[in-house]
């Protein structure tokens, strides 16, 4: 079975002149992240319970 494709978004925060940036994901039920210089790089993954609440905290 493969995987559906994910729509990624640069952070809001990050700016446009910069390379150094992280980018987010919706798959179902969870946030995945990556760092937007190495996009087939590793990518973390999180409830989105998880994710919410450590945006709460920043």
């Amino acid at each position: 079975m493969s995987r559906p494709e994910l729509v990624w978004r640069k952070s809001s925060r990050s700016g446009t002149n910069t390379a150094e940036c992280v980018e987010v994901a919706f798959p179902p039920e969870a946030v995945a992240v990556r760092d937007s210089k190495n996009p087939d790089g590793p990518r973390l993954t999180f409830p989105r319970t998880a994710f919410a609440a450590f945006l709460e905290r920043f």
